[in-house]
């Protein structure tokens, strides 16, 4: 039953959800509201008063509309709709009043701080603030935190949003931010002087609405009027977060959430948001071909006729890594296969079944989470696989969903049923009735850690015929971006990656760094950064990051999204499609297209799925037969949250992070 109600907004009649607050309703009327410490996805705190207006007929004083709901407004004295002010005379003076008191304490030093030019306080205080200050008396200054090597902090600036607070208790999940004191002594501080322990406490940065919480390796490198600003999408996990790049000249200096409410709402993980300085770092900017056992430097004719003379007449094997996408996995398997070789996408080993879609992306999309009543984990630590999609697990939580889980017990920031750790607590719980659930929203997730065993097609399996007597939804949850897509164009082989591997004379590994490739190979690498893959390598092809190509790349619940290019690949490096095309025509095996366009056309025309962007298509499931099961416990496949691909290997921020992870796991305080 609807709760709708009609309201009057400066004159504007509207009905609107007797449950909106004020400010919603104002914004569904098109008007603006100025706040600080109100954020949707926020609980309400109430506390920064910059969102007054006047409610005609209620108390003689402006009220604050993030707090106030539509139905508790009382209708005029003959029924009329309630009528709101939002520029009433009593609205301006509260506001100009509220701002003098915001600026009483702020250092008012703009020229010098890093929030400059995307400062909410800066821009509200043009719109809503008054030119002088009556306030005389020396303005109050505050230590600043120590949060770790992300967030620097300038706590003199602090207006005390509590922004920062709710989101770490209520949406990263930790416990380390807090409000002390009372009046002029009331001011943010962590407990017990504690960095913060989170994969998500750079969101912290964006939501800080002044300058008292910066991004440490951003500061004083760009001003945000010099940057060009590039949509695009991330390839640090397979969630597929919406992100934006900024670039200065040549250079990535930052990048941020852009809001994608099915995907990642307006969070993203702090891998996702640091990575960058590793797109600077052990980059491969030249060719290079192998003699007498050491790598030189070459020019591209030479380096493909190197490639090609190898590949001439041999078994070749392709592997496609996990950052690859999908144009350059189904260029490589055009070329591969046209020379009667094979591919494999698998190449951590997972028993995802080809061809069976349902199986290897599921049913379920990431915002099923958010009405899930029960949520079952199987062998998958989210909190470092897929962090964003850990918050809205725990939201869900939050809401009263219960949670439970096969795999070893870790803190993923909310409360967990265990269920067991190993095969043996699966078929227990195979083999148990469960109509009751059928009545209830169910999201069953598998993570890759448990389909990497010798036994990973029989533990899905058996999952997803659990899955179906609950009547729940499937997400199988991939740590790697490019590894969906892969397996849309058909980049696997019968047998998967030791069949693949199996004889093989010529490797072409395009970005594969987390393979051990055997030895008597000649291997062709094709990357971008001089990792695993580059060392064991006889002839390097240096390609573009994602960053510096447009691409293609399917996310862990079967979404086609873009991702854009920001800026130019180093030196000689070229796109990774183009450099396959260059190959085949050395390989006189020209492959059917010269643009990126013409790929796609082919792409779309041969997987038109892949043409609905943005979209999670339908997929139909073939229960798999049930295999014999192992035994042993599930490990998880990501063991080092900031150390899972040759871009976060090769930035130094992210070995300070997973350093400092580590310190965290062994160093004990002296009460401890």
């Amino acid at each position: 039953m609807s709760d709708l109600k009609k309201i009057n907004i400066d004159g504007q009649e509207i009905e609107v959800d007797g449950a909106m607050t004020l400010i919603q309703a104002c914004e569904l009327a098109g008007v603006e509201i100025p706040r600080f410490c109100y954020h949707e996805r926020l609980s309400i705190a109430g506390n920064c008063r910059m969102c007054l207006v006047e409610v005609v007929g209620g108390p003689p004083k402006p009220t604050a509309s993030c707090a106030m709901q539509v139905r508790d407004l009382r209708p005029g004295k003959d029924g009329e709709p309630p009528v709101v002010k939002t520029n009433s005379p009593m609205v301006k003076k509260a506001r100009e009043g509220v701002m003098e008191f915001l600026l009483i304490n702020h250092p008012l030093d703009c020229p010098i701080c890093d929030q400059g030019g995307e400062c909410d306080l800066q821009d509200q205080a043009m719109a809503y603030g008054v030119d002088f200050s009556r306030f005389r008396e020396p303005k109050r200054a505050t230590e600043d935190l120590d949060l770790g090597p992300l967030v620097e902090t300038h706590m003199t600036r602090c207006i005390s949003c509590t922004r920062c607070v709710r989101f770490t208790t209520e949406v990263a999940g930790i416990h380390q931010m807090g409000q002390t004191g009372r009046g002029e002594d009331a001011e943010i501080t962590s407990y017990l002087g504690e960095t913060l322990n989170s994969n998500m406490q750079g969101n912290i940065i964006d939501l800080c609405p002044v300058g008292a919480l910066v991004s440490k390796p951003y500061s004083f490198t760009a001003r945000p009027w010099e940057l060009t600003k590039t949509e695009s999408i991330d390839v640090m996990d397979a969630m597929g977060s919406s992100i934006r790049v900024d670039t200065k000249g040549r250079e990535v200096m930052r990048i941020l959430p852009r809001n994608h409410d099915d995907v990642n709402e307006e969070w993203i993980n702090d891998k996702t948001r640091f990575v960058f300085d590793g797109l600077r770092r052990q980059r491969l900017d030249t060719p290079y071909i192998r003699e007498n056992g050491k790598l030189r430097k070459a020019e591209w004719p030479e380096a493909l006729a190197a490639a090609a003379t190898a590949m001439r007449g041999k078994k070749v094997a392709g592997l496609i890594g996990d950052l690859a996408s999908v144009e350059g996995a189904y260029a490589l398997k055009q070329l591969v296969e046209g020379l009667g070789g094979v591919v494999e996408s698998r190449v951590d080993g997972a028993a995802l079944p080809a061809g069976n879609r349902g199986a290897y992306v599921g049913s379920a999309t990431i915002a099923d989470i958010d009405t899930a009543e029960n949520i079952f984990l199987i062998g998958t630590n989210p909190r470092v696989e897929a962090a964003g999609l850990n918050s809205r697990i725990r939201r869900a939580w939050s809401r009263g969903a219960t949670v439970g889980r096969i795999g070893t017990p870790v803190d993923l920031t909310y409360d967990v049923v265990e269920l067991g750790t190993d095969r043996a607590a699966l078929e227990k719980i195979a083999a148990m009735d469960h109509s009751d659930k059928a009545d209830k929203a169910g999201v069953m997730i598998i993570g890759q850690g448990a389909l990497t065993g010798d036994d990973g097609a029989a533990v899905l399996a058996l999952a997803l015929k659990t899955a179906q007597a609950a009547k729940s939804k499937v997400m199988i949850l991939h740590t790697a971006a490019g590894r969906v897509g892969a397996m849309d164009v058909g980049a696997v082989t019968e047998g998967g990656l030791s069949a693949a591997l199996d004889g093989a004379e010529v490797i072409y590994n395009l970005g594969a760094d987390e393979v051990e490739i055997p030895g008597g190979a000649f291997v062709i690498y094709q990357g971008s950064h001089g990792d695993r893959g580059a060392h064991r390598a006889d002839v390097i092809l240096p390609a573009a990051a994602y960053t510096e190509e447009n691409g293609l790349f399917v996310n862990t619940e079967g979404r086609p999204q873009l991702a854009m290019r920001a800026a130019f690949p180093p030196g000689q490096a070229k796109e990774n499609w183009a450099i396959l095309r260059a190959l085949s025509a050395e390989l006189d095996a020209t492959l059917p297209f010269d643009s990126l366009a013409q790929l796609r056309r082919a792409l779309v025309a041969a997987h038109p799925h892949l043409g609905r962007i943005d979209e999670v298509a339908e997929n139909a499931m073939v229960l798999p037969e049930t295999g014999t099961l192992g035994q042993g416990d599930f490990a998880y496949a990501v063991q080092d949250f900031y150390l899972t691909n040759p871009i976060a290997r090769a930035s130094g921020l992210m070995a300070e992070l997973s350093a400092n992870a580590k310190m965290r796991l062994t160093d004990k305080i002296a009460a401890e």
